[in-house]
């Protein structure tokens, strides 16, 4: 087997053009990893199957510029993977296919690039998908944070599914399948800016199970993820898109104690923090006792909760306590934690 280049321990500028180094770093590291019937070759495009007469393609594109590189349960890698995946899973679709651009800063050390693209490969195995194509950049040192990813991805959905904001009625349910907040937390305590520490785990995970569990569901409005901004903010295009508000019940908030703990130490609202194998789902209110015991019968949706409902009488977030006092979730204006997916 094809063992790393280390003409040098860490990526040159020569690294990125295209000569020897390029070379040697792409098939050391990349595709001794990724390597496939597609990748292999080293081509500039991979042909694809077609779709089938019951199934048409999606596509989706994500960027992942996460700081640190690697944070407590996940890393950069492993986070590219899950964020295009569930971008896929959300729309329906079963995920197949990604490509993969790297930009690689100068002086970034090799083997944390290979244990990053290990971690990338591990991934997608366990998705089940494929990395057919990609390329790589490598910038001068000081442009980005030691590496960056461009991540596209195909995958393929029933013909005539439709989810979206358009189906959404008044008095229809909406559903978290676990505790929020844990992976914009995980990324902040990583970073040890704030002499904080703690075991929490980022949730990075696939979700494709949640997401099939739900699609045979008539009653099945919407799918997001909320990664950037968080639950609040999926829920604020949801009011956006359908003129209806969103009445959240705080009580049934699926939240770990450390993430509250922390958000109320630094002045965040968990509502407003990133997740990453987490799914938001707007179903007819006859159908959500289904959906939950469908979702709670998964490892991944043990945590599941009914969290609120679409109001038609208002048109804003409104999360009531137990006790009856309401409080309005105003649209995010900045970005809390930057540089967290």
């Amino acid at each position: 087997m094809t063992q790393p280049a280390r003409d040098t321990a860490t990526i040159t500028l020569a690294h990125g053009n295209g000569g020897r180094l390029m070379r040697q770093l792409i098939e050391s590291v990349f595709v001794r990893h990724l390597g496939n019937r597609w990748l292999a070759p080293l081509s500039d495009a991979a042909v694809l199957p077609p779709a089938t007469d019951d199934q048409e393609l999606v596509f989706t594109s994500d960027g992942v510029t996460v700081q640190p590189l690697f944070f407590a349960g996940g890393d950069i890698g492993s986070l590219a993977v899950h964020g295009t995946v569930n971008d896929l899973a959300v729309a329906g679709a079963m995920p197949r296919y990604l490509s993969i651009n790297a930009f690689l800063e100068e002086g970034l050390a090799l083997e944390q690039l290979e244990r990053i693209v290990e971690s990338l490969a591990a991934a997608a195995r366990a998705c089940d998908v494929q990395v057919v194509a990609g390329d790589t950049k490598v910038l001068p040192r000081g442009l980005c944070g030691g590496l960056y990813f461009g991540v596209s991805g195909i995958g393929m959905r029933p013909r005539g599914l439709t989810l979206g904001a358009d189906g959404i009625r008044p008095g229809d349910a909406v559903l978290v399948s676990g505790p929020v907040g844990d992976h914009g937390i995980a990324v902040m305590l990583a970073r040890e800016e704030f002499g904080l520490s703690g075991t929490l785990a980022s949730d990075s995970a696939s979700v494709v199970p949640l997401t099939q569990a739900l699609l045979t569901m008539p009653g099945l409005r919407f799918m997001r993820d909320p990664t950037r901004g968080g639950l609040a903010t999926v829920l604020h295009e949801v009011i956006h898109s359908t003129g209806q508000g969103v009445t959240l019940e705080e009580a049934r908030l699926p939240i770990r104690g450390s993430v509250r703990s922390a958000c109320d130490m630094l002045g965040y609202d968990p509502l407003y923090i990133a997740c990453e194998g987490r799914v938001v789902a707007i179903v007819a209110e006859d159908q959500a006792d289904e959906a939950l015991r469908r979702w709670q019968s998964l490892p991944q949706g043990r945590g599941a909760r009914r969290i609120g409902t679409l109001d038609p009488h208002h048109d804003r977030l409104l999360l009531v306590n137990e006790w009856g006092g309401e409080r309005l979730l105003q649209e995010l204006e900045d970005d809390p934690l930057p540089r967290i997916c």
